[in-house]
């Protein structure tokens, strides 16, 4: 199987994560940092907004099973593009929205999907996503791994992610793995 990877920020990296690992297609999800200049960063310096990096997670998908458009399509449905450094009650840099691509195949597809919701206006407010080659991505530290899976009664999981989740199994129930 020929997989392809990219990484996406949408917010914070809990919320991702327990998505993407319930779409068809994924192979494997892991949560980190991209974007920013500091080499090897916390979860502390990251939150610190100092770092330049973004919460992001790296998606390992198999595009004959999962399309980059249908990727993108969940990956904007289920964070806001048109705020810029915030996503609900979080803000900082950190929670930016923003795409790293693994090739320039996938950059020149990423503007052209982005061009096109842009033209349909399918936002009241101008996509705002940074989007360019991934430099390097850092794992996140091992307890943020599988967070929503492991800590499902916590109040953030419960105010936050299972909404998420739920907004995307109704939007895109023939993406969710079986």
């Amino acid at each position: 199987m020929m997989t392809q990877t990219i990484v996406l920020g949408g917010g914070c990296f809990w919320c991702t994560e327990a998505v993407f690992q319930k779409l068809r297609g994924v192979v494997s999800v892991a949560p980190g940092y991209a974007g920013g200049s500091t080499k090897n960063p916390s979860y502390e310096d990251v939150c610190s907004g100092a770092t330049g990096h973004a919460e992001a997670i790296r998606v390992e998908y198999d595009p004959n099973q999962l399309s980059l458009g249908d990727l993108l399509s969940v990956f904007f449905a289920v964070h806001d593009p048109t705020t810029k450094d915030r996503q609900g009650n979080d803000v900082g840099t950190q929670y930016r929205s923003a795409i790293y691509t693994t090739s320039d195949e996938q950059l020149s597809a990423v503007k052209s999907f982005i061009a096109q919701m842009d033209s349909d206006q399918t936002y009241p407010a101008p996509i705002v996503t940074d989007v360019r080659p991934l430099d390097v991505f850092y794992k996140a530290e091992e307890y943020h791994h599988n967070y929503f899976e492991r800590n499902p009664e916590k109040a953030y999981c419960q105010a936050v992610i299972n909404p998420k989740l739920e907004k995307f199994h109704k939007k895109y129930a023939a993406l969710v793995k079986e």
